[in-house]
């Protein structure tokens, strides 16, 4: 996927590109996603981290120093070596649908960059890798509850789609939009 440049008119960030994630920007991305705990996975090491980009599609949003911002990782159901209650969630769901879906494994923003629509625009780059499939899906958690996430979620028209209880202090709920 070429760079997708997006000027901003925002804060401190002029410009920013979407680009895929190369091996040198584990350091920054691992901290971000550690930062954005319990809203996303915890990883013990970047080692961690990178095994899940390595079975995914990596997207990274950087300023135009070079510096990482924030990143989506997105995986194709059936990945067996994406050991995840969640995607299997998705895949029997997508059974009943008779639909196509690709999954949102974790999408995290740089706690300085927050609040300048980075988000919003991995999301974007990921419906353009998404198109063919009839939905994109994504998690969020709903105990430790993240309602900034449910919001964000809605506001980029994903509908609720499902919950689930997985264990005592955990839960999500299931979002799903046509990309």
């Amino acid at each position: 996927m070429p760079p997708l440049a997006i000027p901003f008119l925002v804060r401190h960030i002029t410009w920013m590109i979407i680009r895929p994630y190369t091996p040198a920007d584990l350091p920054a991305l691992y901290a971000i996603n550690q930062a954005g705990t319990p809203g996303v996975g915890h990883e013990d090491s970047p080692e961690g981290l990178k095994r899940w980009f390595d079975v995914g599609t990596c997207l990274v949003a950087e300023d135009e120093n070079g510096q990482p911002l924030g990143f989506i990782n997105l995986i194709e159901p059936g990945t067996m070596a994406y050991a995840s209650d969640n995607l299997r969630w998705f895949e029997r769901w997508m059974a009943e649908e008779q639909a196509s879906l690709r999954y949102v494994d974790r999408i995290a923003v740089a706690e300085a960059a927050r609040g300048l629509r980075i988000g919003q625009h991995l999301y974007e780059a990921a419906f353009e890798l998404a198109k063919g499939r009839d939905w994109i899906g994504a998690e969020v958690n709903t105990d430790p509850d993240n309602p900034l996430s449910h919001k964000f979620h809605a506001r980029m028209g994903f509908v609720r789609v499902g919950e689930k209880r997985y264990k005592p202090d955990y839960a999500v709920a299931y979002y799903a939009r046509k990309p």
